[in-house]
């Protein structure tokens, strides 16, 4: 789930997370209207983004005061887990507003980058119980939370023609910690689960079967960590030129006034 890694931090590009990482074809498009759209639709990704936001929010708050009761950050993953997975999976709605059109992304790569967050959620760390008491799930919680409320925010904002600098700047600086934070829980997570997965054989295929196809997810899994190799650093230097770009923008635009 390189693209989970990439929905992090990709807050320079939403083609988001995320994830992180997202890059994320969304990140930027999320925050602006389709050219054309009517005030209902910017309403509705307005009410998305907010309830996104404050669910985000929500997170974040019972991460801490798990803290706080247990005093400390080991399995804080279980205070949390059932609004993670809700909100995390209502991002598959992103795709759904690529589809119709109300957001200018491409529906696959959004749907590969947003597809690849939930699969974390649940082929990995709902499906392997055993690692849900890593502390690398509490690392890529940790980076996902901090990256959606900014993000959502952003969105917000952005829609409502009224950014402040502040979540813009934390839109396109943050993402220099939170993504390499986000993919080294990713990684270590699923690095954490394979042995449960060879052990119990799960979601794996194996012949002889009368589709006569076999399926070994222990594989897929390796496969899918040293897909983070060849992308980490393309979109970690992307992001890096994004931020460059976009705050230098705005450093000449407050010159001019």
């Amino acid at each position: 789930m390189a693209a989970a890694a990439a929905a992090t931090a990709t807050a320079a590009t939403k083609g988001d997370g995320g994830r992180g990482g997202r890059t994320r074809a969304s990140e930027t498009s999320g925050m602006r209207k389709k050219r054309g759209t009517g005030p209902l639709a910017t309403a509705y990704l307005v009410i998305y983004n907010v309830v996104m936001t404050a669910g985000w929010l929500v997170i974040a708050v019972g991460l801490v005061r798990a803290y706080l009761a247990k005093g400390s950050y080991h399995s804080l993953y279980y205070a949390i887990e059932k609004p993670l997975k809700f909100f995390q999976t209502g991002a598959l709605l992103e795709i759904l507003h690529c589809a119709i059109g109300i957001v200018p992304s491409s529906v696959v790569l959004t749907s590969f980058q947003v597809m690849s967050r939930v699969f974390l959620i649940w082929a990995v760390t709902h499906s392997v119980k055993e690692v849900q008491s890593e502390d690398s799930v509490l690392l890529f919680v940790i980076a996902w939370t901090i990256t959606e409320i900014i993000r959502y925010s952003f969105y917000t904002f952005s829609l409502l023609n009224h950014l402040p600098y502040l979540i813009k700047w934390a839109r396109y600086t943050l993402f220099i910690v939170l993504y390499p934070m986000g993919i080294s829980g990713e990684l270590l997570t699923i690095y954490a689960a394979l042995p449960f997965v060879r052990q119990a054989g799960l979601y794996s295929i194996s012949l002889p079967n009368k589709y006569n196809f076999s399926f070994d997810y222990y594989a897929f899994l390796i496969l899918i960590m040293i897909s983070y190799i060849p992308i980490f650093p393309q979109l970690y230097f992307h992001m890096i030129h994004q931020r460059r770009k976009v705050l230098s923008h705005t450093e000449e635009h407050k010159k001019s006034e």
